[in-house]
């Protein structure tokens, strides 16, 4: 089986399982986070098969998406031995979509992942970052009905991961402290790095002028 073939498959699977999405985690945003997955592998000199497999598959087994993460990563497993990867390859994906996530990395020491992992770790965080990131945040924060802001709220610095997932007290701009300014200081890459210091300048930015509003000041 080749690997047109095999991401094909990939792509398929993933949209079987995220094609309804509503939260910012669906199709658009694995394209997105494949292409620059793609970007970044170039970039680092490797293959973007994994990188792309990963892309697509990173957000099917995750814990604020899906009701039963255990049979959601049963699924995957199953999946890909019936699309040929090599258990080494089985192996490396796996690792990678379950420990990924920001969430992963509160509360414990944060797992090295292979270089295919980063770079799709920092292509999913690139992704939370920018324009297209401050939508996602906004459209994210709407399904859960958050409020938009509340100066009394403060942002929560320092959090396990079940806290981080408790969204009683989150607010929308509180987000951006809480995960998405931390972000481009936690890439891998060096490439990444140079395409998060714009997105990042760009959403301090809508922040300061979000809070300059919100007072009645602009």
């Amino acid at each position: 089986m080749n690997h047109e073939t095999q991401i094909n498959a990939v792509i398929g699977f993933a949209q079987s399982k995220l094609g309804s999405d509503v939260t910012g985690h669906g199709m658009d945003h694995l394209h997105r986070v494949a292409q620059l997955a793609t970007h970044l592998a170039k970039e680092e000199g490797i293959d973007p098969f994994l990188p792309i497999t990963i892309s697509y598959l990173h957000d099917t087994i995750d814990d604020k998406l899906i009701d039963d993460v255990d049979q959601a990563i049963a699924e995957v497993k199953t999946f890909l031995q019936t699309q040929n990867y090599q258990p080494a390859e089985q192996d490396e994906i796996m690792t990678t979509i379950t420990q990924m996530s920001f969430a992963s990395t509160l509360g414990n020491q944060r797992l090295k992942l292979s270089l295919a992992g980063q770079i799709v770790q920092d292509a999913d965080w690139l992704d939370a970052l920018g324009a297209t990131g401050i939508s996602r945040a906004i459209y994210y924060g709407g399904k859960h009905h958050q409020v938009i802001y509340d100066p009394k709220i403060a942002p929560r610095m320092k959090m396990d991961k079940s806290e981080y997932r408790n969204l009683d007290h989150e607010t929308i701009i509180n987000h951006f402290y809480e995960k998405l300014f931390k972000l481009p200081a936690m890439l891998n890459t060096t490439s990444a790095k140079k395409i998060a210091n714009e997105r990042e300048a760009f959403m301090h930015q809508f922040i300061d002028r979000f809070l300059a509003e919100w007072d009645g000041k602009a």
